[in-house]
């Protein structure tokens, strides 16, 4: 509303106040309210307390303060962001990063307690600038993707946020693809990767796709085809630096061991998987595994020396493709060793 010009105008165009009367109905008395406010502090000190007496009984820590803090500390945000309204801000792919990082409790959670990730060669990812970064695919959903995303957040002495390429299939349904977009991924097209690369993103491709994460359980551990080197094309182009990464775990968390063709056509669906749990227990056989994950960040293959023509020599670019996917393959076998079991 724009303001009127004069005192004399603001005068006759004004109106008598109305006085609103408080809402009646039952209020709780004023020291249950407060009481309402303080429990939260109240519950904290009395696991604190808890924790304490349990630590003198048993000479170790039972409860843990700090992961119950970081539980505290997330809800908390979401009740934060949830007052934001529409008042927030997300790039064209529609990637939000205070929402997302507002998750990292869970995916921490994940990663630290469930899966146990080890990781190496996080130094080889730049702390500034752009670089492709190229894994292999499994374990029928994407969260080799998570928790590669997750340990260069965490484990890198510069987080960053990577972005994710994603299959269309995914990108069609109505929530995941909202969760997917506001969390940074996009589309696995070459046109979004260069977008990203320009603006000095770290970019995450799976050259694998859909063959990957839709393999037989008796396949585990054996990379697919590249398809035709598009990403080395894309990574040409943008001057990008391709570091090869290596993810052992995401197997065994749902072990594929048949495809129900039909059902996926039907659904729209690249494959509709057949575990020992799923479809069999419902829901509950959604639920990942608790496999011994281990991740290793290989140093990068460099492409600054190459002309952005040098994208259009055919032989050249399926050559680099070959080479980053065998030093994928060794590096998940050598971390197969190193591994003492499945759980362990």
């Amino acid at each position: 509303m724009i303001a009127e010009s004069t005192s004399v105008e603001r005068k006759r165009n004004s109106q008598k106040a109305k006085v609103v009367a408080p809402p009646t109905g039952f209020r709780l008395p004023k020291p249950i309210r407060r009481l309402q406010r303080q429990a939260p502090m109240y519950a904290l000190q009395a696991v604190s307390a808890l924790s304490v007496r349990l630590r003198e009984l048993t000479g170790r820590d039972v409860i843990d303060l700090g992961r119950i803090m970081e539980v505290v500390q997330f809800i908390y945000q979401q009740r934060e962001l949830a007052r934001r309204g529409s008042n927030y801000a997300v790039d064209d792919f529609g990637f939000d990063p205070q929402w997302t990082e507002s998750f990292l409790t869970v995916f921490k959670s994940l990663y630290h307690d469930y899966w146990r990730v080890e990781t190496t060669g996080v130094e080889h990812v730049p702390a500034t600038g752009r670089a492709l970064l190229v894994a292999n695919h499994a374990g029928v959903l994407p969260w080799d993707g998570t928790m590669i995303k997750t340990a260069v957040f965490v484990e890198h002495p510069h987080p960053r946020h990577v972005r994710a390429l994603v299959a269309s299939q995914f990108m069609g349904m109505p929530v995941m693809s909202w969760f997917l977009r506001r969390t940074g991924q996009a589309v696995g097209h070459p046109d979004d990767t260069r977008r990203l690369l320009e603006r000095d993103e770290l970019v995450l491709v799976f050259p694998e796709g859909t063959r990957g994460t839709g393999k037989s359980f008796r396949d585990r551990y054996r990379l697919r085809r590249f398809g035709r080197g598009g990403f080395v094309a894309t990574a040409i182009r943008a001057q990008a630096p391709i570091i090869p990464v290596s993810v052992v775990g995401s197997e065994e968390i749902y072990p594929m061991v048949g495809d129900l063709t039909p059902l996926a056509r039907l659904f729209g669906l690249p494959y509709f998987p057949v575990t020992p749990f799923w479809p069999w227990l419902g829901p509950l056989g959604m639920i990942p595994l608790p496999s011994k994950w281990r991740i290793q960040f290989h140093p990068p293959v460099e492409v600054a020396h190459l002309p952005p023509k040098a994208a259009e020599d055919q032989h050249l670019v399926m050559t680099l493709a070959d080479d980053v996917r065998d030093t994928i393959q060794r590096g998940i076998y050598e971390n197969l060793k190193l591994r003492r079991g499945v759980f362990f």
